[in-house]
């Protein structure tokens, strides 16, 4: 009978694989990790410097900023196949998807725009001015509001998604970076990458909430630099890249107390949740690897060399 239940456990693990996609910002590849193994088990070749990418909502293609191409490319994550490029304006680097599957926010960081695809079509419907060097990019969960951050600026930019005009900006600290809503859509978190905090608004508001810093024994404060974030579906942690600093933050999303520091690798940039959301990955540019987190633990479990300088991350479910 306990062979049978270990059976069981095992074949369950099996069937809940994640497969997990690297960009590698040097190589100009695709690393592929297998969740069970935890092996890269194919690595593709696509455009010049991938960095943003994002899978598609049913996870048949995986979107790929490749910004010296100045194109965003639909890769086929089944084969590794580019099936197409989409028109991204210039020097794409990170992007949201529309719940609605149909339309593509692009951040232009040369041009100072935030274009707007139509993945069907394939066509530009519009391109939205906003401040220097735009950088982040997210979309409310309900779809009403895309946000773009605009490192020189220091801008959060709110975009109406049904006129695609500017409705509202907030200023924040130095070179603000990543965008992340909460699951519910209530609160937005913005990292600021050189201010060294991140700031949590309320979206209804828009008011700012609380503003978290971060202190590391024995790291120098001018290292502590936040870029990506990840939330759990729960509300209970939100976790933050420090780049340079070579730590996750792990925040208490609820008081915004910072309980944890872990760890990983050389300049952590991006994170991700797996579908189950016990384990977080993290990207580590300099050292060319990506950490995986036991997220009920809080530990740092394993390290997996991928290409130079991996950048964007993105996981596709079993099912």
């Amino acid at each position: 009978m306990l062979k049978k239940i270990g059976l069981i456990t095992i074949l369950s693990s099996c069937l809940l694989a994640d497969t997990i996609f690297v960009s590698n910002e040097k190589d100009n590849t695709i690393s592929v990790i297998d969740s069970n193994t935890n092996k890269v088990i194919k690595t593709y070749e696509v455009g010049q410097r991938p960095r943003g990418i994002t899978l598609t909502n049913d996870y048949s293609k995986l979107y790929i900023c490749a910004s010296d191409d100045d194109t965003v490319q639909a890769m086929d994550t089944k084969t590794g196949e580019i099936l197409y490029n989409l028109p991204s304006g210039e020097d794409p680097e990170q992007f949201a998807l529309h719940p609605n599957g149909k339309e593509l926010y692009i951040s232009n960081e040369d041009d100072g725009i935030v274009t707007v695809v139509d993945t069907e079509k394939k066509d530009v419907i519009t391109q939205v001015e906003v401040g220097i060097e735009p950088e982040g990019m997210a979309v409310s969960p309900d779809g009403s509001v895309a946000i773009n951050s605009s490192e020189t600026s220091n801008f959060l930019h709110w975009i109406d998604t049904k006129t695609k005009e500017i409705v509202h900006n907030t200023l924040v600290d130095e070179r603000p970076r990543h965008i992340e809503f909460s699951k519910t859509g209530d609160k937005v978190w913005a990292s600021s990458e050189i201010g060294g905090t991140v700031v949590v608004i309320d979206t209804k508001t828009k008011e700012s909430i609380s503003k978290i810093s971060f202190k590391i024994p024995g790291v120098y404060k001018d290292k502590i630099q936040p870029v990506g974030i990840n939330l759990t579906s729960d509300g209970k942690y939100a976790f933050v890249a420090l780049g340079p600093a070579n730590h996750v933050a792990v925040v208490d999303a609820k008081t915004y107390d910072v309980i944890k520091y872990l760890l990983v690798g050389k300049r952590v940039w991006q994170l991700a949740l797996s579908n189950n959301e016990t384990k977080l990955y993290t990207t580590n540019g300099v050292s060319g690897d990506v950490s995986i987190i036991d997220v009920k633990n809080l530990k740092v479990e394993k390290t997996i060399k991928v290409g130079r300088y991996p950048w964007g991350i993105a996981v596709k479910p079993s099912k």
